[in-house]
């Protein structure tokens, strides 16, 4: 009787591993950016830890992480219910942008950016200019370099999304089968060690 629950508790450590590093439902379920979705976060297969809904998950999760700096989780949210993913991961997942990982990852992303779109980085000597009232041009000025530094930003944090979240998505899988294989080859040599006893 112990023996048969010991192997199951093997056969689950990893998995149960996992469940301890996700906040519980309970805890989702009441957070504000994810409530007001309403009774579609019910759904049994938001919840499950399967290879197909982590993947998924992480993969939204990221994709809005680098994508989208403010309101990352209801983004990542409604994708995962309406996909099916599992919404623990994604949620989880878009924290991947943070505070204190904002300014790495956008300037990364900048320089990304201007490669991707062979733009060159903004000229910052109209910075501290003080516009008089015959400069009526100084803020169409301004307001242009601003565009032309947004462009690359969004370029790159576009390619650092995609690129994460298919990374992520494929990853997972990877990852996953590879426990998966392990476990099963441990368990049959379990089972030859016994029978040739």
């Amino acid at each position: 009787m112990n023996s048969g629950i010991g192997k199951n508790a093997r056969r689950q450590g990893w998995r149960s591993r996992l469940r301890s590093w996700l906040p519980t439902s309970d805890v989702v379920k009441k957070n504000k950016f994810v409530s007001w979705i309403g009774p579609a976060i019910y759904h049994p297969r938001l919840w499950q830890l399967n290879r197909q809904g982590v993947a998924l998950g992480l993969s939204i999760g990221l994709f809005f992480g680098f994508l989208v700096p403010v309101f990352q989780i209801p983004f990542a949210a409604v994708f995962a219910v309406w996909l099916r993913a599992n919404i623990l991961v994604a949620v989880c997942s878009t924290l991947v942008s943070n505070p204190f990982t904002y300014a790495p990852i956008w300037f990364f992303a900048y320089r990304l950016g201007l490669l991707v779109s062979g733009g060159n980085p903004a000229d910052d000597a109209v910075v501290g200019v003080k516009p008089t009232p015959e400069q009526m041009s100084y803020f169409h000025e301004l307001f242009n370099r601003f565009f032309s530094m947004g462009k690359p930003l969004v370029f790159g944090l576009s390619a650092l999304a995609i690129t994460a979240g298919a990374v992520g998505y494929a990853g997972v899988l990877i990852l996953w089968r590879s426990v998966v294989l392990v476990e099963w080859h441990r368990r049959r040599f379990r089972q030859q060690t016994e029978e040739n006893k």
